[in-house]
Order: C-alpha cells, then sequence, then structure tokens
C-alpha cells in the first residue's frame, strides 16, 4: 500500500484498512495496518457524533430563541416543525457518553449570538434569557410546547 494513501484517498485508505482489520480478526498474520491513523479516524467517528448532536441542538435553540422572540410571526409553524426534526435528527446520534461532554450553556450562548441584530417582518424580537433555562435531558426528550414553556417561564 503506498504510504501517502491516506492523504491521497481516504476511502481507499479505509477501505483497504479495514480490510485489513477483518483480516486480523480472522486470525491472519497483516503487517500494514496504519494504527496511527486507524486510531485517529475511530476517535474522529466519535467527535463526529459529539459535533452533529451539538449542532442539532444549537439547531433547535434558535428556532425556539425564534419562537420567543417573534411569537406572533407566521413563520412559527414552520419553526416548530423544524424543531421537530432537529430533535429527531438529534436523538438518533444521542447516546450517555455524549451527554456529559455536552456543554449546553456554550450552545445557548452561540445560538443567541446566531440571532443577534436579527429583525422578522419588521419587528425586534422579544427579549431572552441571558443565561440558557434548558436543560439537556428536556431538549432530549421533551415536546416543543414544553420547551417553548420553559424558555417563556425564564
Amino acid at each position: 500500500m503506498p504510504d501517502d494513501l491516506y492523504e491521497r484517498d481516504i476511502l481507499a485508505w479505509s477501505e483497504t484498512q479495514a480490510d485489513m482489520i477483518r483480516r486480523l480478526a480472522r486470525g491472519e498474520r497483516v503487517n500494514d495496518v496504519d494504527w496511527l491513523h486507524v486510531a485517529e479516524e475511530i476517535e474522529d467517528v466519535g467527535l463526529s457524533e459529539l459535533h452533529s448532536v451539538e449542532s442539532f441542538l444549537q439547531l433547535m435553540l434558535v428556532h425556539l430563541l425564534k419562537i420567543r422572540g417573534w411569537p406572533d410571526s407566521p413563520s412559527v409553524p414552520h419553526w416548530r416543525s423544524e424543531i421537530v426534526g432537529f430533535q429527531t435528527n438529534m436523538r438518533r446520534r444521542f447516546a450517555p457518553s455524549i451527554a456529559r461532554r455536552i456543554d449546553l450553556s456554550r450552545i445557548y450562548t452561540d445560538a443567541c449570538e446566531q440571532l443577534e441584530g436579527l429583525i422578522y417582518d419588521g419587528v425586534q424580537p422579544r427579549p431572552w434569557p441571558d443565561h440558557c433555562p434548558l436543560v439537556l435531558d428536556r431538549m432530549v426528550s421533551a415536546k416543543v410546547a414544553q420547551l417553548e414553556a420553559m424558555l417563556a417561564t425564564a
């Protein structure tokens, strides 16, 4: 296997490495496994899942903040629908080990910054809380109406 395959063609590299690891599992002797990059790629899979969950949480928060900021907007039903989709996708990737790594406060701050200066339908938003009033387990399991209510009472 060429030494630079990892840099030139990650797909070919990954297929070759997977084949060699399967051969090792069957008891064959294999000398060309690129263990350093294999370990990095395995770690990257987990980080990718973490970042995916964080992204869906931020999208949920952005849309919840839009609903709080512009409750009379004709876009509210669309935003609610989007939240359901983001939550569904987030749940598919969510795992207990991911929960331990989530900084919901930071994600909330990022969501607020994303909306900074935004005006919908010529209207300034109603203010939203300075700190995230939601908790992760509710973001994962609560219905949109419950999340809206928690945000509204903060």
